[in-house]
């Protein structure tokens, strides 16, 4: 799968590279209330807002998985409360000294 996907990756960024190498020609870009034009490459116009949408796209969906990365950061550590934890009471059961889970752990201290 992964094979499959660098060679899309690679074939898109051989088309890119002929379109832009095709399409070097300079464009005029005017706004009408401003008073200046800009000249750029053609290919610059049209792959810019390409890059943009794609950032903006990506900036979305970080957002967007905000939430998602907060419950698993909590999920970690509850579970790392849970193994001191466990840890603790298997140590009694087997006769030994209780550990003690560390204070950030939240775990509870003696039985």
């Amino acid at each position: 799968m992964r094979f499959v996907y660098w060679t899309l990756v690679a074939l898109a960024a051989a088309l890119l590279a002929v379109f832009a190498v095709s399409n070097r020609g300079s464009v005029s870009l005017g706004l009408w209330p401003l008073p200046f034009a800009i000249d750029l490459p053609l290919y610059l116009l049209v792959l810019l807002p390409l890059l943009a949408g794609f950032l903006a796209g990506k900036f979305a969906g970080w957002i967007a998985g905000a939430r998602r990365r907060r419950e698993l950061r909590h999920r970690r550590r509850r579970i790392g409360a849970l193994e001191r934890e466990l840890a603790a009471t298997q140590s009694l059961l087997d006769g030994g000294t209780p550990t003690l889970p560390s204070p950030a752990g939240g775990g509870r201290v003696g039985a």
